[in-house]
């Protein structure tokens, strides 16, 4: 395993990190723009719309099958080429991805985009192999989870200017695009925003985190308890948040919920994946090991009350005085959570369960606010997941990363199961799909993230 970066300071790598983090947040939650954009232009069902999450989060799958394959075989390709070498590999096909849009709907073939799709997903898969533990391992393993938060906080920056840029582009300014071309230009402007980054990722000075020597063929890392059990929270945490977020404009967009059009559902979709950004910047203080309390309590409650101004400003002191509701309650749990990730895991776990019977159960706004206030709560559950399920793995830790992120399948999985359940009982009740996901979630949190030998020896040395 490579030293831990204990000594140095990596300020500047990690603050170089942060615009690829945002970058591919963007990106993914475009997807709850093109399902009901594709499933109009294309006249489909639900089940036939979700193709567009089932390809892109099968890439996931299929691209970490080829790297575990790889890595079993001949040793952790990361741990010989470098994390920096890996990130510049999947930003540009990500790029080459983005720019297939064009001739996509240049022959306006649903099948095309689904390809673009799919090759863009595999882009995200080497950056999500290699990016995710470089941050970890940026520091101390003690506050990996708070880094990796503190990281994907951009991320969720990203999924949460996503759905307005993306709402505002594909259904207003090139709504009148004939057949499918309102995504011809802005995915050509995503692929030279990708292309830049690989530039600017080769000219930036990253530490290298690397050891050839201990590079090992095998399936040593499947020897690990919580990180065979974590694989199966990450199925199930990406399907539940991506389930939710893909079927959102169609929910919200009932009678009975709030009959809002798409680009007014939109905004709320933004709501949503800007829950993930308040709680992942409040996971990021609240799981640090600061040894200063009240410095701790003042950024615990700043970040909530400045989102409650900024939620007012945007969208009205009526919908932040609703929203903060839930602001509270998400405040309340990281305190109990006691700056444990396991904790607060399965904490919020518990809560998101709640928050969907009620939707479940009811109408209108009723039904309407908890599915928005799940994004909240979603927060931190990849960031305590992924570090929880790595710790102690040591030279296994890149070949255990590609596991986990093989199972961001269940983006794939879920929505369309989601999907199939929403064509036969409606969109109302295809809600009840993601209970089951923050079912075994809880579970992960309060016993499967424990480390226990499965075979061999195992020494453990997380939380």
């Amino acid at each position: 395993m490579p030293e831990q970066a204990n000594s140095r300071s990596y300020t500047a790598a990690f603050v170089s990190l942060t615009f690829l983090f945002f970058m591919w947040g963007f990106m993914t939650v475009l997807n709850d723009i093109l399902i009901p954009y594709m499933k109009q232009v294309f006249d489909l069902n639900y089940t036939r719309s979700m193709l567009i999450q089932f390809t892109f989060f099968g890439a996931y799958f299929v691209g970490s099958v080829v790297y575990f394959t790889v890595s079993v075989l001949t040793g952790d390709p990361i741990n010989r080429m470098g994390y920096k070498k890996g990130i510049i590999l999947g930003l540009i096909i990500s790029a080459l991805g983005a720019l297939l849009f064009y001739p996509a709907a240049q022959y306006h073939l649903y099948g095309f985009f689904l390809s673009a799709l799919f090759v863009m997903g595999l882009g995200f898969t080497l950056l999500q192999i290699a990016a995710n533990p470089y941050v970890a391992i940026l520091g101390p393993e003690k506050s990996a989870s708070s880094r990796l938060n503190l990281a994907q906080g951009f991320n969720s920056l990203g999924t949460t200017i996503g759905p307005v840029v993306g709402g505002f582009l594909i259904f207003k300014y090139f709504a009148d695009a004939p057949g499918s071309d309102a995504v011809k230009i802005p995915y050509l402007f995503f692929a030279l925003i990708f292309l830049l980054m690989a530039g600017l990722i080769q000219v930036t000075k990253l530490p290298r985190f690397t050891n050839p020597e201990e590079s090992k063929t095998g399936f040593g890392a499947l020897k690990y308890r919580q990180l065979v059990f974590g694989m199966i929270a990450i199925f199930m945490y990406v399907g539940g948040e991506v389930s939710i977020g893909s079927m959102m404009i169609n929910y919200l967009g009932l009678d009975e919920i709030g009959g809002l059009s798409h680009i007014e559902a939109s905004q709320f979709v933004s709501v949503y994946w800007g829950g993930q950004m308040i709680g992942r910047f409040l996971g990021a203080v609240s799981l640090s090991r600061t040894k200063n309390t009240s410095l701790k309590i003042f950024g615990m409650i700043a970040i909530p009350v400045a989102a409650f101004v900024v939620i007012g400003l945007t969208n009205g002191f009526e919908t932040a005085l609703i929203y903060g509701i839930f602001l509270l309650i998400n405040l309340g749990a990281f305190f109990l959570g006691k700056s444990l990730p396991q904790r607060t895991l399965y904490i919020f776990a518990f809560v998101n369960i709640i928050l969907l019977a009620i939707a479940l159960f009811n109408k209108g706004p009723v039904a309407l606010w908890p599915v928005i206030a799940i994004g909240l709560f979603n927060s931190i559950m990849w960031s305590n997941i992924f570090t929880l399920a790595i710790a102690g793995l040591g030279k296994y830790t890149s070949q255990g990363s590609s596991l986990l992120v093989m199972m961001i399948l269940g983006g794939a999985i879920l929505p369309v199961f989601q999907g199939m359940v929403a064509d036969s009982f409606g969109v109302h009740l295809s809600y009840i799909v993601p209970v089951f996901s923050y079912i075994y979630i809880a579970f992960y949190g309060l016993n499967g993230y424990k480390p226990k030998k499965i075979y061999g020896t195992q020494r453990y040395t997380g939380n």
